[in-house]
């Protein structure tokens, strides 16, 4: 590594508002890598439903024992965490915004069942990062900071438009994953060109926090034209809108439908999404404007018609 790599590091530190930080290759590397280096034979992890698959790879090559629970469920998180084998190290990671549906962790709640059963929080803000929170540092800003995780990570490829990983907590922490995560002990550090434009889309992400107030505009104003318009969003509540199809056909069609149109749609089907639950993802950014917004809605309201997708 060279200077520009610990800069990196350091901001962000600064903005995950943590002691230390560590920056990996990429988001999948450092889920693996600090996984591994958190729990082993022994232990046991808690992991919701919808988490990434980066995640659920990083518990399985633990070694750890894994359980799942239902999405954004803390109640059957509880009764899982309650009827569990005793002994070892207990930790519940969750997505802070899931990639797929848009929804955010109830952090609180998750805290409260974390603190009763003596477990480690973890929370994966790849799609919080720049998009959650009043100046977009994530979900704990999204909750007023009213509770803490103990491991936060993200990546350096969503908001942030480069490549890496990056985990970031207490001093002992990262010493420790520097020593402990193979992903980052045995991998090239991450490129310096990629190193300094994630730098400076950090400090652009502190400089100007009205793009983070233009993104959660926008996003709520596509959600709503789309919804009054008849299409199912889920449970959405950011800048990440499933536009819900239900078949894999009917992603595709409504995919290949709202490109004749002009818009551009990535369908997402089985196994990404749970059967009949297949859509197309659509982000929004703070590029966007409130033309585009209402555009692309008008759009692929037009698209999902002709695909007989709208309800009523």
């Amino acid at each position: 590594s060279i200077p520009l790599h610990e800069e990196l590091e350091a901001e962000v530190a600064t903005v995950a508002e943590r002691e230390a930080a560590i920056v990996f290759g990429s988001g999948y590397a450092a889920n693996v890598g600090t996984i591994g280096a958190l729990v082993g034979p022994g232990d046991t992890v808690f992991v919701d439903k919808y988490a990434h698959a980066s995640i659920v790879d990083g518990c399985r090559l633990s070694g750890a024992t894994v359980v799942r629970f239902r999405h954004n469920d803390t109640d059957h998180l509880a009764r899982r965490m309650e009827a569990a084998a005793p002994g070892g190290v207990r930790l519940v990671i969750v997505d802070s915004v899931y990639s797929m549906d848009g929804d955010i962790a109830p952090l609180p709640r998750l805290r409260e069942v974390c603190d009763a059963h003596e477990a480690l929080l973890m929370t994966d803000e790849a799609h919080a990062l720049g998009v959650i929170g009043r100046t977009g540092l994530g979900v704990e800003e999204h909750f007023d900071r009213r509770v803490r995780v103990d491991v936060k990570l993200g990546t350096l490829s969503k908001a942030i438009p480069s490549m890496g990983g990056w985990v970031a907590g207490s001093a002992e922490l990262i010493g420790h994953l520097r020593y402990a995560a193979r992903p980052f002990l045995f991998s090239a550090a991450l490129a310096p060109a990629s190193a300094g434009a994630a730098l400076e889309a950090l400090r652009v992400l502190r400089a100007e926090p009205e793009r983070v107030t233009r993104i959660q505009g926008y996003g709520t104003r596509f959600r709503e034209l789309v919804s009054a318009g008849g299409m199912r969003t889920g449970d959405s509540e950011t800048a990440v809108v499933p536009l819900i199809a239900g078949s894999d056909e009917s992603a595709y069609d409504l995919a290949t439908t709202a490109r004749r149109l002009g818009v551009i749609g990535l369908p997402v089907v089985t196994p990404a999404v749970p059967r009949d639950l297949a859509r197309l993802r659509i982000a929004v950014t703070a590029r966007h404007t409130d033309a585009d917004v209402e555009l692309a809605a008008e759009a692929f309201l037009k698209a999902a018609g002709e695909c007989g997708l709208l309800a009523g």
